[in-house]
């Protein structure tokens, strides 16, 4: 069977893009190669998105939080499986993409089930990448970074209580989770690059309590320093006055994440060597490739700063949906974007 469209991601767009290809009766097929959300479910725990509730709802569903303010990352996922349960719409989850190939008028997109090892191959007339744009953590290059006590990403802060942590990084996650861990009883030390935090990419209600606790002592900050390599127990630090060794139990490298481009170049998709930014219309949201469409925040490559958020990425699916229907049309009650700067 011929499908009008491939969604290849279930994050936020994927699902809200899905939907829309669901409630204008096109034909379609939903793969996701992790779960529901994946990039949201490696968030810290009880992180709190930066957008408020409604500019991050999706496919028309209101997003409602226990106390009226911003999500916690648990309440977003719970949210996006009961938008996938409302809506009944059926997304596979745990199917890889092996690859992509184009006939005369359609496309061959080969998965494999990376559970089950099941290989399923579609048919259809346009393919659109949902795929986000965080897959990996930014690697330092350095001796250590792969020992059992090193992680790019923050477990429970129960996990830490009692141990001396060492976070590499200054901006949001970093600042969250070293007020998290200080308050579950750990000995935080921040180790940050620059002379000082760059508070404007620090949540607003975040950056007081950090900068207190840094005042008092409660968090340690190394300003202008770079870590050259860890140890068992120990790192060695190069900073403005030398170089230093420190004793840590733990050590958390928040340095950011990058797009994995991989999955762009099987389809034939041209992206910028340094920043891995795909080639794309604006106009219609079609890459290099005729009948392969981008949505959401993949379509900046590694954001850095960050331009593309979930609020904004609502438009795509309008835009692309216009292209396959050859219509114009508001599919959902409301779409939000950012306000103008």
């Amino acid at each position: 069977m011929k499908l009008d469209a491939i969604v290849i991601g279930a994050g936020p767009i994927g699902i809200e893009m899905a939907a829309a290809l669901k409630k204008e009766g096109l034909s379609f097929a939903h793969i996701e190669r992790g779960r529901i959300g994946e990039t949201i479910f490696h968030y810290p725990p009880a992180t709190h998105f930066f957008s408020s509730p409604e500019r991050i709802a999706i496919a028309g569903v209101p997003l409602l939080t226990q106390d009226q303010t911003k999500a916690t990352r648990e309440e977003y996922l719970l949210y996006l499986r009961s938008v996938v349960t409302q809506l009944d719409l059926e997304t596979r989850l745990y199917e890889s993409v092996e690859s992509v190939t184009q006939a005369a008028d359609s496309f061959q997109v080969q998965t494999r089930h990376t559970l089950t090892e099941q290989k399923t191959t579609y048919t259809a007339r346009n393919v659109i990448l949902a795929t986000g744009d965080m897959h990996k953590p930014r690697m330092l290059g350095i001796p250590g970074e792969s020992l059992p006590h090193v992680s790019h990403y923050p477990a429970d802060p129960h996990s830490y209580f009692r141990t001396r942590v060492l976070i590499v990084g200054g901006k949001n996650s970093a600042a969250e989770t070293a007020l998290r861990l200080t308050r579950a009883g750990a000995r935080v030390t921040i180790s940050y690059r620059h002379a000082k935090l760059p508070e404007a990419s620090i949540k607003y209600w975040i950056l007081p309590d950090l900068l207190g606790l840094i005042r008092t002592g409660e968090i340690d900050f190394i300003a202008e320093s770079h870590l050259l390599e860890i140890e068992p127990g120990k790192v060695k630090l190069k900073t403005a006055s030398g170089n230093l060794e420190k004793d840590f139990e733990m050590v958390l490298l928040l340095t950011g994440f990058e797009i994995d481009p991989t999955l762009y170049h099987r389809c034939g998709i041209k992206t910028d060597p340094k920043t891995n930014r795909p080639h794309w219309n604006e106009a219609t949201m079609e890459s290099n490739v005729p009948g392969i469409y981008l949505a959401g925040t993949g379509v900046a490559g590694t954001q850095s700063p960050y331009r593309f958020f979930i609020e904004n990425c609502h438009e795509h699916v309008e835009i692309i949906l216009s292209r396959l229907t050859g219509k114009k049309t508001r599919v959902f009650k409301k779409f939000f974007a950012m306000p103008e700067s």
